[in-house]
């Protein structure tokens, strides 16, 4: 008797919860379905719920159970699995995720409440179930709290466990107003949701690359919805992503913007650097789709010809894939020319003109250049440097260029300043403008904080004793010594520098120093002794000549023929 009254009392209750369930709560549950997560290996993270928010497949659930997952599978209200195709959004904090799924086109989804709920309102919880009869758990809004534009967080009378997470908290007219969020207590009578309009809200931006929440997630990611924010958005991606996930990345993007440029010309710069020569017929093809789809052919042109000249740079003494050419590269880029006479059009130009050998037409490039907006220091460089290698040029005019050079370098003068000065210095030494030289590699010195090489000091040295600066020559060889003091041409410049100011005692040492290190250093018996000689040490003299002659010295037959008969 007890059994059965137990039983009948059970139907009552199924009966009356049934009863007391709302007339949308049929038409709703369908709106919601049980997720499952997998992981690298697809084995299952862990299950929850989630429920859509739009006609577009858009849901709603809790990130924690996305967290370390590689797919996602939804089951709907009638059994059916649908996979989880794209990350929309997430929040970590707030333990909140938006997705997309594949929907059917009659699916059932909840409506945003256009209103908060109120303290003291009832509010229902409308779980997953494929049962027919419907189930609603009831509960009092205790405490409203606001946490940003139309975005609530719900403090609630109702008691809920790990069954009921992110499960949708509906008002009374049927309209959604959040999902249940995990409770620290089983114990606990009070449950907290935050708004579906937090969750709504949630979107992939253009800083997103960076988003730890979502890089946790091994599932795709929505690029954001306009092309500008995608853009950079792939930009942040760039390197930071393995090869396979940065190429769906391109290939969303190109989906997403069939008409973009940007979209064709990374992807064809991924196929070119990712070291795989077989995708440089794709790399090609999109080169192609690039001008085609691009509405400014100028630009597309222009990208095209420079990932070319970019990749034939880069070969060394590599095979070129037979497509790509520097002539192939000059004819994309005077195309784009002939869309807009740019200036970064003209330098790409003198660039690819300068790599294929041909100087007096670069020169020409660049010179039309310097008279644009882009000229700068190192496009005035780039013109000497040009016009330098041209046979029988005029070494003024060269010079007139890196004067032009350095003029639009600004003042105080750094690091990025001292390499002009360097050139410049090299040149006027080259043309016997020995004391601009040395102004220049003075310039130099002080642009880099003294921090230069035993080089540096020689060849300032062989400027200054061109000027009869002897004093700073003899302190900058000394420098040079000390720094690489196992270098033997050093010493025998030492040398030569000491006897220049007729200090033979220090020249000798000095000439002795590099024979200890090399025997057969022809030149520096020769100077040893003429130092002897200007000694009146002609026995020793003879005999350091002689073996000058021996080693091949030519010089040193006058030298014979004046102290040795």
């Amino acid at each position: 008797m007890k059994k059965t009254l137990w039983i009948i009392t059970c139907c009552l209750i199924a009966q009356l919860a049934s009863a007391q369930a709302p007339k949308w709560a049929e038409k709703a549950k369908k709106a919601v379905f049980s997720i499952v997560t997998y992981d690298k290996e697809n084995k299952i993270k862990g299950t929850g719920n989630g429920f859509y928010i739009d006609a577009q497949g858009t849901a709603l659930s809790d990130y924690s159970l996305f967290e370390g997952a590689e797919r996602a599978v939804i089951i709907n209200a009638d059994g059916k699995q649908v996979e989880v195709n794209r990350i929309l959004g997430a929040n970590s904090i707030y333990d909140v995720i938006k997705f997309n799924t594949a929907i059917e086109k009659k699916q059932i989804t909840l409506t945003i409440a256009s209103q908060p709920a109120k303290v003291g309102e009832t509010v229902y919880l409308l779980p997953y179930s494929t049962q027919k009869a419907t189930t609603i758990q009831t509960g009092k809004v205790t405490a409203v709290d606001s946490i940003g534009n139309q975005s609530f967080y719900y403090t609630l009378e109702m008691k809920t466990n790990e069954k009921t997470v992110s499960c949708p908290i509906m008002n009374a007219n049927g309209q959604l107003l959040g999902l249940i969020q995990k409770n620290a207590s089983s114990e606990n009578t009070e449950s907290y949701a935050i708004s579906a309009g937090f969750g709504a809200s949630l979107t992939v931006t253009a800083l997103s690359a960076n988003d730890g929440a979502l890089n946790n997630i091994g599932i795709k990611k929505a690029l954001p919805a306009s092309e500008e924010q995608a853009l950079v958005y792939l930009i942040m991606a760039t390197g930071k992503w393995d090869n396979e996930k940065y190429l769906n990345l391109l290939n969303d993007y190109i989906q997403q913007f069939p008409n973009s440029l940007d979209g064709y010309i990374k992807r064809s710069v991924y196929y070119i650097t990712n070291g795989d020569a077989s995708q440089y017929p794709l790399a090609e093809e999109d080169f192609k789709k690039a001008i085609e789809v691009s509405s400014d052919k100028g630009e597309a042109n222009f990208q095209v010809a420079k990932n070319i000249y970019s990749y034939l740079i880069s070969l060394e003494n590599k095979e070129a894939y037979q497509e790509w050419n520097f002539d192939k590269a000059l004819s994309y880029i005077r195309e784009a020319i002939q869309h807009n006479n740019l200036p970064m059009y003209i330098q790409l130009e003198g660039d690819i003109l300068f790599a294929k050998g041909d100087y007096p037409g670069a020169l020409e490039s660049y010179n039309q250049l310097n008279k644009t907006s882009l000229a700068s220091a190192e496009t005035f460089y780039a013109a000497a440097k040009t016009k330098q290698l041209i046979e029988g040029a005029d070494m003024n005019e060269v010079l007139a260029l890196m004067d032009s050079a350095i003029v639009h370098l600004k003042k105080p003068y750094f690091a990025e300043a001292a390499p002009y000065f360097y050139e410049r210095a090299e040149l006027r030494a080259q043309m016997g403008k020995y004391r601009d030289a040395v102004i220049d590699y003075n310039t130099f010195y002080e642009a880099v904080s003294g921090d230069v090489s035993a080089l540096f000091y020689l060849q300032r040295e062989q400027a200054e004793m061109q000027c009869r600066m002897y004093q700073q020559g003899l302190d900058d060889i000394n420098r040079a010594v000390e720094m690489s003091p196992d270098n033997v041409d050093l010493w025998v410049e030492k040398g030569s520098v000491h006897l220049r100011v007729n200090q033979l005692d220090e020249a000798t040492i000095a000439f002795n120093k590099a024979l200890s290190m090399d025997d057969q250093y022809a030149v520096a018996y020769r100077l040893l002794g003429y130092c002897q000689a200007l000694q009146k040490r002609n026995k020793e003299a003879c005999a350091n000549f002689q073996k000058a002659k021996e080693l091949g010295d030519k010089v040193v037959e006058q030298l014979i023929e004046k102290y040795c008969k």
